[in-house]
């Protein structure tokens, strides 16, 4: 994932909303949203590659998603997938705090990564191997990209300051207005942006929430919503790849109910 947009405990109606998109290179083989054969309680896409996920949640209640930390001067070629962090929260028992303390105890060879973990019963937590850190995360609305938590980028800010404008109106709401938001390809200015260390014209092409360009892009944006009484619903929408404006889109829509296997 390369945004993450959350709403914890911000509206009693629906005490979880997520909205984010996941920008990879086209040529990296992923499998669209599903429930998985060797782990059926799990709903996430996957990642045909090294077998992870960047983002998912159970009928038990469980969620994940991560992001990488862009820091190119720090990156390890020969780490292990990040999206074995999501998926082994995932398919496993551990409490979420737990898991997200022993990674930091464990401190394996991982790349830069902003790891999301929680249940519905325990709440949500937030750990990045560059901050050393675990965090709970307090109700209210929260952006998450290639940095630290809310951290002001604008992209990040972009979107919960829109997701706030959508959430607050007090009124019913659809997963394609939340799809709407992360469509987002407004580049900010220059003097906006961070500098990451990947030069000015990279930093130019990931600044828009919704990121296009010839090889690297936003493949698919995610939903997800789980309501007061358990019941959730997951929405991908996936992208062709490419830079063009007319993009070609399929989506999918699995509803589950928490609590049920």
């Amino acid at each position: 994932m390369c945004l993450i947009l959350i709403a914890n405990r911000y509206r009693a109606d629906y005490p979880f909303i997520l909205a984010a998109n996941r920008d990879e290179f086209y040529d990296r083989p992923t499998a669209v949203l599903d429930f998985w054969e060797d782990a059926p309680r799990v709903l996430a896409g996957r990642d045909k590659k090294a077998g992870g996920t960047w983002l998912g949640v159970t009928t038990t209640g469980r969620f994940a998603a991560v992001t990488n930390f862009r820091d190119p001067r720090l990156a390890n070629p020969a780490a292990p997938s990040r999206g074995a962090l999501v998926s082994d929260f995932l398919s496993g028992t551990t409490a979420p705090d737990q898991y997200l303390l022993d990674l930091q105890q464990e401190n394996r060879p991982y790349s830069g990564f902003n790891l999301v973990a929680g249940t519905l019963d325990d709440g949500l937590f937030y750990y990045s191997n560059r901050e050393q850190q675990v965090r709970r995360i307090s109700p209210g609305l929260h952006g998450l990209s290639n940095h630290l938590l809310d951290t002001p980028w604008p992209k990040v800010e972009t979107g919960r300051n829109r997701l706030k404008g959508l959430l607050s109106k007090g009124k019913a709401f659809s997963p394609d207005d939340l799809l709407e938001i992360l469509h987002d390809t407004t580049m900010p200015p220059d003097n906006r942006l961070p500098d990451t260390g990947v030069g000015i014209a990279w930093e130019r092409v990931l600044s828009p929430m919704f990121i296009r360009s010839p090889d690297y892009g936003t493949r698919s944006s995610s939903v997800i919503l789980i309501d007061g009484e358990g019941r959730g619903l997951f929405v991908e929408r996936t992208f062709e790849p490419g830079a063009g404006d007319r993009l070609k889109t399929q989506d999918k829509r699995i509803s589950f109910q928490v609590g049920h296997a």
